[in-house]
């Protein structure tokens, strides 16, 4: 017997009624930032690898997937080569990681093209080759919103409103986590570590998951137990915006890029108040953002009513298309992540009740001449946007009945010979039993007013 057939671990197949639900998710936010004034584009699903190394980290850089040269790809080549190496000559291309990065090589090479600032969204897959786990998947989707070619912190503001209404209309309770790089930046700077900036927010952006403990020991092996100690009551912080704002600006006093970022951020909890979000909007200074291409705001959004990670994140990138030879083009952007927003959904039960699948109303089948009587009436049910189908085959009415029970289809028409006389269709109400006689018209205003 042969193998049941499998699909690679942290991928998925979707089924009808998931792919509904899906489409519920992209459109409402595909709606949003259309009502934001943002265009779509979509790139290739694979990009040269040139493009993507470098650009996540050395810890992204592992989790790309690399696509094996077509062809006699090992002619010529030392097998015994390092891995890492060797995986450069064998593999010209790879998977894109994120949306960001070919963004950022999209715009440098439109560049003559487009008009800046450039707002852009995008809805495409994304993968990586992560360890699967709730929430974490080697397949998923990314719904990116961006605008490049703009300094200006209203950028930011408007995101913020952007998250605010795409979870209000999915009404998913949210925070949003805010943060700057310059302030972390300031606080390398402060402790005596500078030039660890990265691998102080690699540390720090883990602590939600592996704790304090499991931090600290990461940074022992990068900055020293001095510095660490001066880190301890920057981390743990509480208190409101404003009495952040005051210890920040006594600590990174004598740090320039520090109170930059302090500046920044007042500016934007400024613009915050004014849009009067229904979501909470916190400072938090354990939020670092992995990323290395961010240099200033950054945000994280998490569902307050299920445990999940973060379902929205993003930030401000002031030189990624730098990395492709275009200098001093600034961006900002967030990222929702569909899959988990997906999941939060799912597991609170939120998504509408009334997206049914498929056909509104299934038409009986009874043959080859009341099938032609049907066929009309299909197509004018259909220019009149009702979703509806006939059987195909001529079986017993309970089999058809069935397949209307199984597909959700809460109507079904008969037109046997008693109909074609009377000019009439019987219409059968699937949950109550109900039937009801009515004219072809009278079908076409009774579903529109049902839709």
């Amino acid at each position: 017997m042969a193998a049941k057939p499998s699909i690679p671990k942290g991928t998925r197949d979707f089924a009808p009624q998931e792919m509904m639900r899906r489409n519920h998710i992209f459109e409402t936010i595909r709606e949003i930032f259309e009502q934001y004034a943002y265009l779509p584009i979509e790139t290739p699903a694979m990009e040269n690898l040139s493009s993507l190394l470098g650009k996540y980290g050395e810890e992204g850089d592992k989790l790309l997937f690399k696509i094996l040269n077509s062809g006699d790809f090992s002619n010529g080549i030392d097998l015994a080569l390092d891995s890492k190496k060797l995986s450069t000559i064998i593999c010209e291309k790879g998977l894109r990681y994120d949306l960001t990065v070919p963004f950022a090589r999209f715009v440098v090479q439109h560049q003559n093209e487009l008009t800046f600032p450039f707002k852009r969204y995008q809805i495409q897959p994304v993968w990586r080759a992560d360890r699967p786990q709730k929430g974490r998947y080697r397949e998923f989707f990314q719904c990116d919103v961006d605008v490049i070619g703009s300094i200006s912190l209203l950028n930011e503001a408007e995101l913020l409103n952007i998250i605010d209404d795409v979870y209000k209309a999915l009404n998913i309770r949210v925070v949003t986590k805010i943060n700057n790089r310059k302030i972390l930046a300031g606080i390398a700077e402060i402790i005596g570590f500078p030039d660890k900036i990265v691998d102080i927010t690699i540390a720090i952006d883990k602590l939600d998951k592996v704790g304090l403990e499991k931090v600290n020991e990461e940074l022992s092996a990068k900055i020293s137990t001095e510095a660490i100690s001066k880190l301890q009551p920057i981390l743990l912080m509480k208190g409101s915006f404003s009495e952040k704002i005051e210890t920040l600006k006594t600590t990174l006093s004598n740090s320039e890029i520090g109170m930059k970022g302090i500046a920044e951020m007042v500016e934007l909890f400024e613009y915050i108040d004014d849009l009067k979000l229904g979501m909470p909007c916190e400072l938090d200074l354990t939020l670092a953002r992995g990323l290395n291409y961010y240099t200033g705001s950054i945000f994280e959004v998490k569902a307050l009513d299920t445990a999940m990670g973060s379902i929205c994140g993003g930030g401000r990138y002031d030189d990624l298309t730098g990395i492709f030879g275009l200098k001093n083009m600034p961006g900002v952007g967030v990222s929702f992540g569909a899959d988990r927003i997906y999941d939060v959904m799912n597991e609170l039960n939120l998504f509408p009740k009334n997206s049914s699948i498929g056909s509104q109303i299934l038409f009986v089948n009874f043959g080859r001449t009341e099938a032609r009587i049907i066929l009309p009436i299909l197509k004018y049910l259909r220019e009149k946007k009702i979703a509806c189908e006939l059987y195909p085959d001529t079986a017993k009415m309970q089999k058809q009945f069935n397949y209307a029970n199984n597909n959700h289809i809460p109507y079904v028409a008969i037109i046997g010979g008693d109909e074609i006389k009377n000019n009439t269709i019987t219409v059968k109400n699937m949950q109550t039993g109900q039937q009801e006689k009515m004219s072809v018209e009278q079908l076409v205003n009774s579903m529109t007013t049902k839709k």
